[in-house]
């Protein structure tokens, strides 16, 4: 069963950035500056690699072979799951990325799967399963719990612990698991993906035990530097027309990427029944192996793969079915950005937050 334990943020390891439990309505701290390695820039090869580094029955629809015949864009394939809209490819390529995030997210996490205070689930939820490393190391973590992982995409492994299944499913459609059945729900990086997020977040309410927890990881997408090594006041620089990107074709498509911005997560989750208080830890997530600090060190050369892996399936769909681009034009921009992910001098990051909150005993 989920813990009943108090629902303050847990202690944070000394090399991670400060950070501390906000209320919704409010900004939160943001994460604090993560320091340069001064001998960074003295590293000659700063090239692209790094040294550091079954199917059941779904509650709402079955596998099919329409689900199997995949969208192809220039080559990238693409969901095909009824109405369902998701801007990134469920091809081999874009998936060996989402792996190395999930390894990304292990680290910032302190070597935990989740921030929530859960000692021994008996049920756990992975909304947006992806490839279903999380919900697979969940499974073995708690070989008691039952873990259910649901995605648009069957690229899951056939074989799983015998405590582990995978359902295709929308997770932004009405939910047909049963009420209070879960101690855990845990979302990560749907953002651009959903239109109601208060919805989302009811469902979840719904489903989780009273004294259940629900757990939001996501990024901010957008790219920065604190210490003006990266210009993104210059509309030229290909950073800020990577910001650009998400942040108009979010708007255009009613799917925002701007999910954790300003708290507003949290309070998407109130107006969802969550009472709060809602914990929230900010990390700034480094593109490169620039950090000082050992731990943001590697993080930072995982996370510069995961996305020289991943560029030109992060931007494809967005770029040229949202906004109109050329194709050609889209390989120009990943040109550009695999240039600047190789620039030494640039010490950028983008955001990223996890929020976690309780539903109350009595709920």
């Amino acid at each position: 069963m989920g813990s009943s334990k108090s629902p303050s943020s847990p202690p944070v390891a000394a090399s991670s950035p400060p950070t501390a439990p906000v209320e919704a309505g409010t900004y939160g701290e943001e994460a604090a500056p993560i320091t340069v390695d001064p001998d960074f820039e003295t590293v000659e090869d700063q090239g692209d690699g790094d040294s550091a580094l079954g199917y059941s029955e779904s509650s709402t629809a079955s596998l099919s072979s329409s689900i199997l015949q995949y969208r192809e864009i220039h080559g990238r394939t693409y969901q095909n799951f009824k109405e369902a809209e998701y801007w990134a490819p469920n091809d081999d390529k874009q998936n060996d990325g989402l792996d190395l995030h999930h390894h990304m997210m292990f680290l910032i996490h302190n070597n935990s799967l989740f921030r929530s205070p859960v000692d021994d689930p008996d049920a756990v939820l992975d909304v947006g399963t992806g490839t279903g490393i999380w919900a697979l190391d969940c499974a073995d973590q708690f070989p008691g719990a039952e873990v259910i992982g649901t995605d648009l995409s069957p690229i899951q492994p056939t074989w799983t612990p015998p405590n582990c299944r995978f359902e295709l499913d929308d997770a932004s459609l009405d939910w047909t698991f049963a009420s209070d059945k879960f101690d855990l729900i845990h979302l990560r990086f749907l953002i651009g993906s959903i239109e109601n997020w208060p919805k989302l977040y009811r469902q979840a309410y719904r489903c989780l035990k009273p004294g259940g927890w629900l757990e939001h990881t996501d990024f901010t997408i957008r790219i920065a530097s604190d210490d003006g090594s990266v210009n993104t006041e210059d509309p030229a620089h290909p950073y800020a027309i990577w910001n650009r990107i998400f942040a108009e074709a979010g708007e255009k498509t009613g799917r925002t990427f701007l999910v954790s911005d300003k708290g507003k997560n949290a309070e998407w989750m109130r107006e969802a029944g969550f009472p709060g208080p809602f914990n929230v830890e900010h990390y700034k997530l480094p593109l490169g192996t620039w950090p000082k600090d050992k731990k943001w060190k590697e993080v930072g050369a995982f996370n510069r793969q995961s996305c020289l892996e991943g560029l030109e399936g992060y931007v494809l769909y967005l770029a040229v079915k949202v906004l109109g681009w050329q194709f050609e034009e889209v390989q120009v921009l990943v040109s550009k950005m695999r240039s600047a992910l190789g620039n030494p001098n640039y010490h950028a990051y983008y955001g990223c937050s996890t929020v976690w909150t309780q539903k109350p005993l009595d709920g």
